[in-house]
């Protein structure tokens, strides 16, 4: 169990690294967005492009960032049962939740849009927008981000029964604190 802890921390390590390096593309998004704005009513000009790349960039900071979410424990829950009861009926709770619900959902969805990526980076697929971007960098992200959410429920799994084992004493940085 000790190995599988060690191999959590490392899947923490990544997507915590992922994480505060996709916070900068909120500043990327947030400057684009904005001199797109400028651009297009004082000089009444605009580009497919710099709109396709605010797209881009906000797929980037919303499916990069599902892993350090989950990681973070700040996905949305509903805790108006859940937080009354014990972290151990809570652990309980997630591993079933992971199990059965986020494993195979994440999993069937990296699975189906890998050939989604595959078919636009072969063919090199372009936006059919004049003077749109090429496609595949979007699509990329889509299994990317749900490989990065698999491998952080997989790091919350590893805790969760170490938390039951009682070898570890919690199982995130906080634990349905929102009630």
């Amino acid at each position: 169990m000790r190995f599988l802890l060690r191999i959590s921390g490392l899947i923490d390590a990544v997507n915590n690294g992922i994480g505060k390096l996709v916070y900068w593309l909120v500043l990327v998004a947030v400057v684009v967005s904005a001199g797109n704005a400028v651009i297009r009513y004082s000089l009444h000009y605009s580009s497919n492009a710099w709109l396709e790349l605010q797209w881009y960039l906000f797929s980037a900071i919303f499916l990069l960032c599902s892993g350090y979410t989950f990681l973070r424990n700040e996905h949305i829950r509903i805790d108006i049962v859940l937080g009354r009861f014990s972290r151990r009926v809570q652990c309980m709770v997630d591993i079933f939740g992971i199990v059965v619900f986020l494993f195979p959902m994440a999993i069937l969805i990296m699975w189906l849009s890998w050939p989604m990526f595959w078919d636009s980076f072969i063919t090199k697929e372009m936006s059919s927008d004049a003077g749109g971007l090429i496609r595949w960098p979007a699509k990329i992200l889509v299994p990317a981000g749900f490989f990065l959410l698999t491998m952080q429920a997989v790091s919350e799994l590893i805790k969760r029964i170490a938390f039951l084992a009682g070898l570890i004493d919690e199982p995130g940085e906080k634990m349905h604190s929102h009630s």
